[in-house]
């Protein structure tokens, strides 16, 4: 993802076999080359305009687009690309980049839920994802917490904006941050699908106790047609069917 001007980008994930959680609508299948896979693209307003009928017929089924950052960032090209995306027959979730060191959880929760995070069960709309990833701006590479807080503050996240939404959030994230920024913690895993970071042809090893990847972001200079310049690839851990499965929680 190009989350920001000097953002750092992720790694990673792995795989296991089918496996389904209901309550979030989570996917489990075999690597990409044994499994069926759905190839989708996460954008904001570094890759400008973009036609989306383009982005469609060249075989893009989802779509993470940027909404939010930290208390009071609103993606500018955001309202466009979220509703160009719909219109086109891509399924679309926005996503937010956490600021663990400015606000609580709850407070970029909220703000992410009233600034186009929302949800409805239209089949074209993902449950939104937090990104969480090493700090681009000052403060350090885990934002300045401990490992006892950043689970706090991630947990806190989580349950605002399943309070407000009825959603469990995605997680994006790479292996490397989350092992080292909240110590191994595992609990999301059991709910929260993830989303992992990974430029490689292979998931690679994944966050502690994951037991399955949703989405692979595998590359950051994908080419898409109706996208000028490089862009994020991703896939989904499945087939279409499952993916609206997840847009609309059954």
């Amino acid at each position: 993802m190009t989350r920001t001007g000097t953002s750092v980008r992720r790694l990673l994930a792995a795989t296991l076999a089918a496996l389904a959680t209901a309550a979030a609508g989570l996917v489990a299948t075999a690597t990409p080359a044994a499994a069926a896979t759905t190839p989708g693209i996460d954008v904001s307003h570094y890759q400008g305009a973009i036609n989306w009928t383009s982005v469609r017929n060249a075989g893009i089924q989802f779509a993470f687009i940027k909404a939010t950052e930290g208390t009071s960032y609103k993606d500018p090209r955001f309202n466009t690309n979220y509703v160009a995306a719909y219109n086109a027959g891509v399924i679309r979730g926005a996503y937010h980049f956490a600021r663990p060191n400015i606000s609580s959880g709850a407070v970029q929760a909220n703000y992410l839920a009233s600034n186009g995070g929302a949800w409805s069960a239209d089949s074209r709309t993902l449950p939104a994802a937090l990104d969480l990833e090493a700090n681009p701006y000052a403060g350090g590479y885990c934002y300045g917490k401990t490992t006892s807080g950043m689970r706090a503050w991630v947990q806190d996240f989580l349950n605002t904006y399943r309070s407000r939404t009825g959603r469990y959030a995605v997680i994006y994230t790479t292996t490397s941050w989350w092992n080292q920024c909240t110590g191994n913690w595992t609990a999301p895993w059991a709910n929260h699908p993830l989303w992992i970071a990974r430029w490689s042809s292979t998931v690679g090893t994944l966050p502690a106790g994951a037991p399955f990847w949703s989405f692979w972001q595998y590359t950051d200079r994908g080419s898409v047609a109706g996208i000028s310049g490089g862009v994020d690839r991703n896939y989904w851990n499945g087939d279409r069917s499952r993916l609206i499965a997840l847009a609309n929680n059954t």
